[in-house]
């Protein structure tokens, strides 16, 4: 695969997943089993250790799960309920371990101690103590945001509405999953057959269904268990060892599975899953998987998190599902910038209790590559939430090869493989060269400047743009802001569908999202490589889009001051770098910029936090370092709110030097930049 095919393929996993999350988190209705998502999952992951350059700032290893529903109140969690990074093979749980010691700079023969759990397949849940009293419960909702559900937590017998002993912390959330063992399930089905009712698909999807009852009398009737297995605000620690801390919450009344273990080796832990994967069909509950973590504590607060996991925990997940089908078809979807994806469709078969019609195929050298075409019978692996994955062919269907088109599908213009004028690479991805003159291409950046993570406005979906767009209403952003004014023509509230109160709703969305945040705004553009985490990075920068907008539009050589400072900056790639200074210093971007300034005002970033010395400084390392890792060494001065960046200029403020320093050095000691040793830096952040 070529970078560009890296690129579409990252897209296409992030929409997926999302899709997938939706449905399993908000909505309690999941359409492809565990290991059919973890299949896309571990694809995710894959291509993105192998191209960290490539990540996606809406990559779903950034986030948890889906926003809360609205059906109850919300919670904010103090502490982010994050998810687990995944293991799907032994060698992967070796990569683990050894990561962990690189990442700690420690020798390869260092004896960690790992705790090793079964993953329980349930629903996440937080209950907080305060004074040794229940006081609230949620749902994981989105990581940041859960649904409090306090009155329905309380009926389960599993959660103490008063801990015992008299050692715990003053304020002590646990964390857990809520679940229904297979006996219980089993009678649950009994009744509703019984009753002429539909049965339960599976135990994870009834604890979901009944833990978010609005009625908390019926959540009581439910067989609703909840095991502990970890924590998230708490005022004083709970132990030493990870092990530790859940012994004390046995001892407080919670219940823990008795299968948790400690082992000192990957070889350990490898055997451990085996044994519980041999034992699987006899535990009496749903698990799909083993969970891992450092079991020393002051490890993990030095591993820290990265995005939506931490750095000191894996779940080493049991494998997926495949099935045998049949391609019926070859259609091409055109994306929002331009890439044509083709798309297997199916004769509908079953993998893992879902039905799935549809499988990617990624690009034109994938066809080439598994030899596909219609007619053919297909080994296919779940790998997403309604697109499965073509593993291989496995019966020639005896029709003539699919001809991939070369004019965009939807627009009819002309569709290329871009050539990169310094390398002359040959992009794997053809593209229609309409831009958004292209009706698909248009709406899909007007979906996607509406979404989740952009401008977030509540009503205006996929279905709502494209009617709009039809109508020739919305053809720019700037003019979802003006559909309100537009109105009295418009007649919103007559359409079929809408009404008078939802007409107002949706303005009333819209006019809250009239100010919005740099990050934001930036990743609502739809650059191509600009997704959040580079939005991020980029506003954390210039903290004032005026500024980065004036610095952008500034940039003509790679010699300009403004291109070198952008460059400089850490996780900012050459890619990334020349895709929003192009997008920004287009003639016609800038009408469209300047049309929505004209509706919206850009909220500056947050300076970094003046709490520590190095806070808002830019700091570069270099040489051999020894104390730590380069790794350790980046997240701990960021966490400390400074810049890193990878090179010296005359704005980098420190330079710290390790062993063997050269260039930088030198360059640093030109321009008088403060260098420091190791140690003097270790001192300098204390």
């Amino acid at each position: 695969m070529t970078e560009n095919d890296v690129k579409q393929r990252l897209k296409q996993l992030s929409m997926e997943i999302r899709a997938a999350d939706q449905q399993y988190y908000q909505d309690d209705a999941p359409i492809l089993s565990d290991a059919q998502y973890d299949a896309l999952r571990r694809e995710l992951n894959d291509l993105e250790a192998n191209y960290p350059h490539l990540v996606r700032a809406d990559s779903p290893s950034k986030s948890v799960g889906a926003k809360a529903s609205g059906k109850f109140g919300k919670i904010t969690h103090r502490v982010p309920m994050l998810s687990l990074d995944n293991a799907f093979t032994d060698g992967d749980v070796e990569d683990f371990t050894a990561r962990i010691k690189r990442f700690l700079n420690l020798p390869e023969d260092t004896v960690l101690e790992f705790s090793a759990e079964p993953k329980i397949d349930g629903l996440s849940a937080a209950v907080r103590y305060e004074n040794g009293v229940l006081v609230s419960g949620a749902t994981r909702g989105d990581g940041q945001v859960g649904e409090d559900v306090t009155a329905n937590l309380i009926t389960l017998d599993t959660v103490p509405k008063k801990l015992s002993g008299d050692d715990w912390p003053e304020v002590l959330e646990i964390r857990g999953e809520v679940y229904i063992d297979h006996a219980d399930f089993d009678a649950m089905n009994e009744a509703q057959i019984a009753a002429g009712k539909d049965a339960y698909k599976n135990p994870r999807n009834a604890a979901a269904g009944s833990l978010r009852q609005i009625d908390p009398s019926v959540t009581a009737g439910r067989p609703l268990k909840f095991f502990a297995y970890t924590w998230g605000d708490i005022s004083a620690p709970l132990s030493d060892t990870q092990m530790g801390a859940v012994d004390a919450m046995k001892r407080w009344g919670f219940s823990i599975n008795d299968l948790m273990r400690v082992h000192n080796s990957a070889a350990e832990m490898i055997a451990h899953y085996h044994d519980i994967e041999t034992a699987r069909s006899g535990l009496g509950y749903d698990i799909d998987g083993v969970v891992y973590k450092v079991n020393d504590l002051a490890l993990q607060a030095r591993l820290g998190f990265v995005s939506r996991a931490p750095r000191w925990a894996i779940a080493h997940k049991f494998p997926a599902e495949k099935a045998i089908t049949i391609v019926n078809d070859i259609e091409i979807q055109v994306g929002r910038t331009g890439s044509l994806t083709p798309v297997a469709k199916l004769e509908p078969v079953t993998v893992g209790g879902v039905v799935v019609s549809n499988a990617t195929l990624h690009n034109e050298d994938e066809i080439k590559r598994l030899g596909v075409k219609p007619g053919d019978t297909v080994e296919i692996q779940r790998a997403g939430d309604v697109i499965p994955q073509i593993l291989r062919v496995t019966k020639d269907g005896g029709l003539p090869a699919f001809l991939y088109p070369t004019k965009c599908p939807v627009c009819g213009a002309e569709a290329k493989n871009d050539i990169d004028p310094k390398t002359g690479r040959v992009d794997i991805v053809r593209r229609c060269t309409n831009g958004m003159n292209c009706p698909a291409q248009a709406v899909e950046s007007l979906i996607h400047f509406v979404s989740r993570r952009a401008f977030d406005i509540d009503g205006m979906g996929e279905k709502q743009i494209e009617a709009f767009y039809q109508k020739d209403l919305v053809k720019q952003p700037a003019d979802i802001f003006t559909l309100e004014a537009r109105n009295d023509d418009i007649g919103l509230q007559t359409w079929e569908g809408w009404g008078t109160t939802s007409a107002q709703n949706l303005f009333d969305a819209i006019n809250a999202r009239r100010n919005v945040d740099f990050d934001k705004f930036l990743y609502a553009l739809g650059i191509r490589h600009i997704g959040q985490g580079n939005a991020n990075l980029l506003a954390k920068h210039y903290l004032s889009w005026n500024k980065f907008y004036e610095a952008l539009l500034s940039i003509d050589s790679e010699a300009s001051p403004a291109w070198i400072d952008l460059m400089a900056i850490d996780g900012v790639g050459a890619g990334a770098a020349n895709a929003v200074k192009e997008f920004l210093q287009s003639d016609n971007n800038k009408t469209m910029i300047a049309d929505l300034l004209k509706e919206v005002n850009v909220v500056d970033a947050e300076a970094p936090s003046s709490d520590s010395a190095v806070s808002g400084k830019t700091v570069v390392f270099t040489g051999k370092l020894e104390k730590f890792s380069r790794d350790e060494a980046k997240a701990k001065a960021q966490a400390l709110g400074a810049k890193v960046s990878g090179s010296v200029s005359a704005k980098t403020d420190f330079l710290v030097a390790g062993p063997g320093a050269g260039s930088k050095l030198k360059k640093a000691a030109a321009l008088g930049v403060k260098v420091l040793s190791e140690d003097e830096w270790l001192t300098f952040i204390e």
